[in-house]
């Protein structure tokens, strides 16, 4: 129980220093995907935790890596991905692409957070990615919540937006929770010639009374 009791003190602490009302334009890193940057009011929120859930197979995560490591090398700033799984397909992106990737490959859920904590901590990534879409759910349950809040802490102190990537929702202490709504099969992808668009939803923002409205 007292556990139980510093974990909501803590909880409540993030939800008071992250309100919705104090975030500005300067303080997200701009993705380029206008449906992201639109719904989230300027993009992925630097010092803080975002956690994009993927629900369906063939939601579109693999094409959102590809793209944020296309602003990436736009921008000239490194990505580091810590793929929990090591499925992501360096032949995607082009080699081009890939000269702003630090691809951390993992095999286990556990594995890949410890891998996160070290990349936090050295504070010269502008953007981290956390992706446990493949890792079951019998793998992040082992992953403690005071993980997650340890992650927080470590990233508050960092010029890092955190994005963490799962199937189900796992991180309590997200500042912003997305949910990818797409579902795409093979046909829908083949008739597309353009990039698929990507549409996303806003599930929560911390220390918010309302959710956000869809867009997409």
């Amino acid at each position: 129980m007292a556990m139980q009791s510093k974990l909501v003190d803590l909880r409540n602490l993030l939800a008071e220093r992250f309100p919705q009302s104090v975030l500005s334009s300067a303080s997200f890193l701009t993705t380029g995907l206008r449906p992201l940057d639109q719904v989230t009011g300027g993009g992925l929120p630097k010092g803080a935790i975002t956690e994009l859930i993927s629900p369906h197979p063939s939601a579109g995560t693999g094409l959102l890596i590809y793209s944020l490591l296309e602003t990436a090398q736009r921008n000239r700033f490194f990505l580091a991905l810590i793929d929990g799984r090591d499925s992501f397909d360096p032949g995607g992106p082009g080699q081009v692409r890939l000269r702003h990737l630090l691809w951390v490959r993992c095999r286990q859920a556990l594995e890949a957070v410890k891998a996160a904590d070290l990349l936090l901590r050295d504070g010269n990534f502008p953007l981290v990615i956390l992706d446990l879409v493949l890792n079951g759910m019998n793998e992040l349950r082992k992953i403690p919540q005071t993980t997650w809040y340890r992650l927080q802490r470590l990233v508050e102190s960092a010029p890092s937006a955190f994005l963490v990537l799962a199937r189900h929702s796992v991180v309590s202490s997200a500042q912003i929770k997305l949910v990818l709504e797409n579902r795409w099969a093979l046909p829908d992808l083949e008739q597309d010639r353009h990039t698929p668009r990507l549409t996303f939803r806003v599930q929560r923002v911390q220390g918010a009374r309302q959710q956000l409205e869809s867009a997409g």
